[in-house]
């Protein structure tokens, strides 16, 4: 009897996987790239600032970091972005780990930076406790997460698009949400909690600029892990309909083209370790 698939094992499985890495690196992380300067700002990195890049993914935040002069340590789980990262920031040290168990002494990173991590780890609790651990007192935190369905953002398009044309036999497992994080009621209690003070929240008016109203559901099915499992298995006829629902979300709400500016805003959470 096949196991459950659980959601640390589609994580892995998905980033594993060279062509998503890739797809999101040179697609999907346009709009992520919008956000890199505001993580770098809210950890004050600056020259000999010695920071940690959790879930480093392809580098782009590595990248900022080291354009403002600071001495940078990437760690991410996926071996085909770290490939990218390397090739992206060459002047920073990478390695492949976990983010909820750092192999770091305690109070050895002035900064430490989550660029969109925190909906890709089972457990989002024990990587701020992570973070806390191994930043210096005064030492500052700063994580990314794109904001939910409730504002107007491709996210809501294509979910509410799977809600409503996917197959029913298709879901994901059981794991944090992934907006979760971007909500200050549930981020700030737990960075208190976990040993941080001077919570503070940034909306990022981050997007995606494309000339096909359907490439937000070119971006998550070929660029993400959870729309990707999602979009992925889809028999034809409910990917054919999910597009469509997609396509027509863009053009009702930004008009006929022919180059649509599509939002996927995000929140950028800092705090400064006790």
């Amino acid at each position: 009897m096949t196991e459950p698939d659980t959601f640390a094992a589609l994580e892995k499985r998905e980033w594993a996987n060279a062509k998503t890495a890739q797809s999101y690196a040179r697609a999907f992380a346009r709009a992520a790239d919008m956000v890199v300067p505001h993580l770098v700002s809210a950890v004050a990195a600056k020259s000999g600032t010695e920071a940690l890049d959790l879930c480093c993914g392809h580098g782009n935040v590595t990248a900022g970091l080291i354009a403002v002069g600071a001495k940078v340590t990437g760690l991410d789980f996926s071996p085909a972005m770290l490939e990218m990262a390397r090739s992206a920031a060459p002047q920073a040290e990478f390695i492949e780990g976990d983010a909820m168990n750092l192999r770091f002494d305690a109070g050895m990173f002035d900064a430490v930076t989550i660029g969109f991590g925190m909906p890709h780890v089972p457990d989002p609790v024990k990587v701020v406790a992570e973070a806390r651990r191994v930043l210096r007192p005064g030492g500052r935190l700063a994580f990314s997460v794109w904001c939910g369905p409730e504002v107007d953002t491709a996210l809501g398009y294509v979910f509410g698009a799977i809600e409503t044309h996917g197959h029913p036999d298709i879901a994901l497992p059981p794991g944090p949400g992934a907006n979760d994080y971007a909500d200050p009621a549930l981020a700030f209690p737990v960075l208190e909690a976990n040993g941080f003070t001077d919570p503070q929240s940034e909306t990022v008016a981050s997007m995606w600029k494309v000339s096909d109203p359907g490439a937000p559901f070119d971006m998550f099915l070929e660029g993400t892990a959870r729309g990707g499992a999602l979009l992925r298995p889809q028999p034809d006829k409910n990917a054919a309909a999910i597009r469509a629902a997609v396509v027509a979300q863009v053009l009702r709400k930004h008009g006929d083209g022919p180059v649509w500016h599509v939002p996927l805003p995000a929140v950028v959470t800092s705090a400064v370790a006790v």
